[in-house]
């Protein structure tokens, strides 16, 4: 029997009764748009991380497009952020008629390298985007370090992180700005698109909400430009339902990754670094392999799921190609040709982590 990559099915027979309650009582209300769940909802993801406020929105793209449109990044302004990512995060600067400064990545957390972040900020450099990738929080202290010497905002691009922690703090509560994405395959998701945006900064936090209800300050008083950006009310619905287990997943997909880990530190696989002052909700699982196309039709053959995440740095993308040359980011040109994610999920049984251990051992070591 082939194993999911992602196992949402059984999460949701897990919790299919609280999710049914709480989409049921959305049905009965019928407030749709910004029902009493959406503000329940952001109370207690405040209450999570830590954060003064929390304006959940559409996706996780549109929670970064509306930080960014809050910090007035305008036509010609730089965003410095990483080229090993979703392309999202390069695309919400561009859509706003910015430019994204791709800065090369750390070649064994996959995370941007904040050590080369300096050499790359200009008079035109107007806030600093790195990515918690793979579950992992970037390196926040230095990152943050650098945006005050230079009186810069930073955004967390935390769609993959939620949950993690950072020397004691959660992600999302540990810049100017936090965002994260509650698409269905993340380690808090919801059942369609959702995100959420993070600040302890009051002007931010009103800016957030106006632009995102389309620039209103009040009904039909618009104030700036906005979007059509809230997170619908059955959405909200859904999270507060697993809301109510997420402590347990958390746990759950940090054992998983360690006994990944444990199992695969007797082979010669190379893996993604944990830093020790951080952890990790492993919204991926990923290794480091040659021959990638060959082992992930080897393991599909054996019934073992694969992803890759991701195959092509953004400075590499057709469309974002005039901005960087790859020579530029080196680490991230090697990267994207190895990396290799595997099944990952709070439900994923221990049975089935070894059997997926040992087909990647037999195809990558033997």
């Amino acid at each position: 029997m082939s194993i999911p990559f992602i196992d949402l099915k059984a999460q949701y027979r897990a919790l299919q009764p609280q999710i049914q309650e709480r989409m049921n009582r959305v049905l009965e209300h019928g407030q749709y748009i910004m029902g009493p769940e959406v503000k329940e909802l952001e109370v207690k993801l405040q209450d999570y991380t830590g954060a003064k406020h929390c304006i959940t929105v559409a996706s996780g793209t549109e929670a970064l497009l509306i930080s960014l449109m809050a910090l007035d990044i305008q036509p010609g302004d730089e965003v410095i952020t990483t080229p090993f990512t979703f392309v999202a995060t390069a695309e919400v600067i561009v859509l706003l008629g910015a430019k994204p400064v791709f800065v090369d990545i750390e070649p064994d957390t996959c995370n941007i390298d904040a050590s080369k972040i300096e050499e790359k900020i200009t008079n035109k450099t107007k806030a600093i985007m790195p990515v918690s990738l793979y579950g992992q929080v970037a390196d926040m202290d230095e990152i943050n370090a650098i945006a005050e010497k230079h009186n810069l905002p930073v955004i967390e691009d935390a769609a993959q992180s939620f949950g993690a922690e950072y020397k004691g703090k959660k992600s999302c509560n540990l810049s100017t700005i936090g965002c994260t994405s509650f698409f269905p395959s993340k380690p808090l998701g919801c059942y369609g698109d959702g995100g959420a945006i993070f600040t302890n900064n009051e002007s931010i936090a009103l800016a957030c909400r106006e632009i995102r209800v389309h620039g209103q300050s009040q009904r039909y008083m618009h104030t700036r430009v906005g979007v059509g950006g809230r997170m619908d009310t059955i959405q909200c619905a859904v999270v507060l339902a697993k809301l109510e287990r997420f402590d347990w997943e958390v746990k759950q997909r940090q054992l998983i990754g360690q006994r990944y880990s444990e199992l695969l530190a007797a082979t010669a696989i190379d893996l993604v670094n944990l830093r020790s002052d951080r952890t990790s909700v492993y919204a991926q699982y990923t290794v480091f392999v040659p021959d990638r196309v060959a082992i992930q039709k080897r393991l599909s053959e054996a019934g073992v799921p694969t992803a890759v995440h991701y195959p092509v740095p953004l400075n590499e993308q057709p469309v974002y190609k005039y901005l960087c040359c790859p020579d530029c980011t080196p680490i991230a040109q090697q990267v994207a040709k190895r990396v290799m994610s595997l099944p990952m999920s709070s439900d994923l049984s221990e049975q089935h982590q070894k059997k997926i251990v040992d087909q990647l051992y037999k195809h990558v070591c033997s």
